[in-house]
């Protein structure tokens, strides 16, 4: 299974160690694609040796090419509504996880849309469990 992994990046990166939680459990059920997104090295200003084209047409092949999408909603971020909206166009199935905390409420218009399943979670290890109940 090819698994496209989307959370913030120039959105801001304080919640890539759950990102690293998401990637390596998803990791146990197919390839991850987008990888990448879990980097600790990877920071608020994105891939400086990409272009911004480059960047699209990668992440579009990408979504294209996998058979589900998992997003963390937790951070707002442009980019991963504009790849959950490109996924439901294309029919993939989209899992969405995000921390539960009571200062962040996460966007209506994903938790709202009937073709995400929207998972919360408030431990790295609840993540390990709700990933195991959508994909087993």
């Amino acid at each position: 299974m090819k698994i496209y992994f989307s959370g913030s990046i120039t959105g801001g990166r304080e919640y890539q160690e759950y990102y690293d939680v998401i990637i390596s459990e998803l990791k146990k059920y197919g390839e991850v694609l987008s990888e990448f997104v879990g980097d600790k090295k990877l920071t608020s200003y994105g891939s400086p040796n990409m272009t911004p084209e480059e960047i699209y047409t990668r992440d579009v092949g990408m979504i294209k090419e996998c058979d589900i999408v998992v997003s963390d909603i937790t951070t707002p971020s442009t980019g991963v509504g504009y790849e959950i909206a490109f996924a439901e166009k294309l029919n993939k199935q989209i899992f969405c996880l995000y921390h539960q905390i009571e200062s962040k409420k996460p966007s209506s218009m994903i938790t709202g849309n009937v073709y995400c399943k929207v998972f919360p979670y408030k431990t790295k290890e609840e993540i390990k469990s709700i990933i195991t109940s959508f994909l087993i």
